[in-house]
């Protein structure tokens, strides 16, 4: 028998599931009529900020992704003219990828989007309470991550 702490943990898992299944379906009604996928938006949109190599965008991605996985979209993103590869100063094989000027516009064109419907979700929930929920979740995961000896929690 799990603890009542265990239950309540394990009475959150498949609605946990269910959001991320959300969020996953909204990202592809944002992404799709620009001709992203959300995988590909995830990775172009990590390299916004600053070119990165794949391994550091699968790191900073933090969803499991695969490094490999990562390569296959960056190699997509490549071909599709949204992406490109540039040169590594402190690795000579791992090359960066950053977008090009048409991966930004592409990007910059989703923003507006996912502003409106973060600002309807979130104006519907309440800013206080998704601020409590990301702190739980964040708790949880650190949790997690302590139990399974995860050496980066």
């Amino acid at each position: 028998m799990r603890s009542p702490a265990g239950d309540a943990l394990t009475s959150i898992v498949l609605p946990a599931f269910e959001l991320n299944g959300e969020f996953l379906a909204a990202a592809k009604g944002i992404a799709e009529p620009a001709g992203l996928s959300p995988a590909w938006w995830q990775v172009l949109g990590a390299t916004l900020e600053e070119p990165l190599a794949v391994a550091e965008i699968a790191r900073r991605v933090g969803l499991g992704l695969a490094r490999q996985s990562v390569q296959r979209t960056a190699d997509i993103l490549v071909d599709k003219g949204w992406a490109e590869y540039l040169d590594n100063p402190k690795h000579r094989r791992a090359k960066l990828l950053g977008p090009t000027p048409d991966g930004r516009a592409t990007l910059t064109k989703l923003r507006a989007q996912q502003h409106a419907w973060a600002d309807a979700v979130g104006n519907e929930v309440g800013a206080d309470e998704i601020r409590r929920i990301q702190e739980g979740m964040m708790k949880i995961i650190a949790a997690s991550r302590r139990y399974r000896g995860d050496k980066d929690s």
